[in-house]
């Protein structure tokens, strides 16, 4: 009667297990596109450490309930003011803007230790800080080019992807998306830039894709502060299937793994229970 009694314990606990597990798998948008670090680094324990981290938390704070976000920390001195942003994809609900900013600083955390600057973009959001300050500032460096294979587009396709581009290209707003027929594509721009700077950004992306992807089933071209991407036939999709494995993919195999063991426990221990029942019963 004990074992019969602690079952329905075990069963939940397994459950939460297994739930857990899913839960924690990754989404395509914590995609790790790029990143970066500034030369200049900061003293252990130092003011400007300190900042840093006030500045990052704040970031993930707000990204709860902002898809975007500029924050300056200030400091007793000029050399200890930090400034950063973060950027989460128009498309994004709240709940997963949150966990990619989470992600992202995360990542920056383990690529950029003790540097005061870093940039991580992933792919449903972009965080960046430095000590220099780059807020308001428009940035039309090529940060990452990516062009699919040669799909060898005939004019019709090609003429549908131009199509599409100019779409982006004269549509309003940060957050840009546009289809015709095979063809999709999306464009945005960081929160901290005018409409015109967005304008000027989005174009010379557009420009680029153009002539530097141009036969491509799919083509990214992330500037400083805006970006630009298409996909023939879902071949991008905006996802890690274009990309190939993300780093992540050894952890969601083996969540997945433990997943599915919990969840074959639970089955086993469930028929158990039963057997136990029903031969109780034909007592």
């Amino acid at each position: 009667m004990a074992k019969t009694k602690q079952t329905p314990t075990v069963l939940l606990t397994l459950f939460s297990l297994a739930t857990f597990f899913v839960l924690s798998l990754s989404s395509a948008a914590d995609f790790f596109l790029y990143g970066g670090c500034t030369q200049q680094r900061y003293a252990s324990n130092s003011p400007y450490e300190s900042n840093l981290n006030s500045l990052l938390t704040s970031l993930v704070n707000s990204a709860t309930y902002s898809s975007f976000n500029k924050l300056t920390v200030v400091g007793s001195s000029q050399s200890d003011v930090v400034h950063g942003l973060y950027q989460c994809r128009g498309d994004l609900a709240m709940p997963d803007c949150a966990a990619c900013v989470t992600r992202a600083v995360a990542r920056a955390g383990q690529l950029c230790p003790a540097a005061c600057g870093g940039v991580v973009q992933l792919d449903g959001c972009l965080v960046k800080y430095d000590n220099s300050t780059f807020l308001g500032v428009e940035d039309k460096t090529v940060v990452l080019k990516r062009c699919g294979p040669s799909m060898g587009l005939g004019s019709g396709t090609t003429g549908e992807r131009d199509a599409v581009l100019g779409g982006l290209a004269s549509s309003g707003g940060y957050f840009r998306v546009g289809g015709s027929g095979e063809v999709k594509g999306m464009a945005q721009c960081c929160g901290d830039l005018s409409f015109a700077e967005c304008q000027d950004c989005v174009g010379d992306a557009i420009r680029r894709l153009r002539s530097e992807c141009a036969a491509a089933e799919y083509g990214d071209m992330f500037l400083g502060k805006c970006y630009v991407r298409f996909s023939t036939n879902g071949a991008h999709a905006y996802n890690n299937k274009a990309h190939g494995k993300s780093d992540n993919e050894g952890e969601k195999t083996f969540a997945i793994i433990v997943g599915l063991l919990a969840g074959v426990a639970i089955l086993i221990i469930f028929l158990a229970f039963l057997r136990r029942m029903c031969e109780g019963h034909g007592k």
